[in-house]
């Protein structure tokens, strides 16, 4: 008598996606090809803030088919990227948002101090010290200060208006989502909302601490985060219209 011993075939690890840079008419683009099993056809999107390419193909598409559809995707992704400037302004003169205003940059000329925002002349200013090649880097962690006050101010009020409790906020600086919240009461923040106005502000904390009770996207979650912020709808066309443009800032 024999039998046939059926052994299980290891599934196969996806291929790691293929890093390669684009030239876009002079402006070079980081750019991630990642193969996807169920996918039927290319895909291309351009990341937030406009500094990186995303493609997904269908599992073993040809290298040629790749490169023959980004070549005809040059005009659309030049289109697409005029709306981003490569030019941050983040120096002295230049401007930066903080809380929906406009706040012209100040080189203090000194190499120690705080970074602070202050009206000079009736017109508000963002006083930087420091080395004039890490105005950027200065003015980063000034915005992150004022975004982690902020969102723990407002996270704290919607969540005693729940009666949820918050075990923890952190700032990040992801590109994906503006903020995240876990199933153990861990919420994120993407520290750049705060160069949006104050009401957008309110909406991403509102949002995030309506998780804390709907951890989804279904009807009682938006009821939930209607009811603690009311101008989200007013809030989340902002973002629409110009959260890339924040994402677009580069700090460094």
């Amino acid at each position: 008598m024999f039998s046939l011993l059926k052994t299980r075939s290891k599934a196969r690890k996806p291929a790691p996606p293929e890093m390669r840079t684009l030239d876009v008419a002079g402006r070079l683009m980081p750019l991630t090809i990642k193969q996807h099993d169920r996918a039927t056809r290319i895909t291309l999107r351009i990341e937030p803030g406009g500094r990186a390419l995303k493609m997904t193909v269908p599992k073993g598409l040809a290298a040629r088919e790749v490169n023959a559809f980004l070549d005809r995707h040059q005009g659309w992704l030049l289109t697409k990227l005029a709306k981003f400037s490569t030019d941050t302004g983040l120096r002295d003169g230049g401007e930066i948002l903080l809380r929906g205003v406009s706040h012209r940059i100040q080189h203090s000329g000194s190499l120690r101090g705080l970074t602070e925002a202050v009206s000079i002349d009736g017109r508000p200013v963002l006083r930087v010290s420091g080395m004039p090649e890490h105005v950027g880097r200065r003015i980063a962690a000034f915005l992150k200060k004022e975004a982690r006050a902020d969102l723990a101010r407002l996270a704290t009020m919607h969540a005693a208006t729940i009666r949820a409790p918050i075990r923890s906020i952190s700032m990040k600086d992801t590109r994906s989502r503006w903020g995240s919240c876990s199933s153990e009461g861990n919420l994120s923040f993407s520290w750049r909302i705060v160069m949006a106005p104050p009401s957008v502000i309110d909406y991403l904390a509102a949002h995030e601490v309506a998780h804390l009770k709907e951890m989804n996207h279904g009807p009682h979650f938006w009821a939930l985060c209607r009811k603690l912020c009311p101008g989200m709808e007013e809030a989340k066309s902002w973002l629409k219209r110009h959260g890339s443009q924040l994402h677009a800032i580069d700090f460094d």
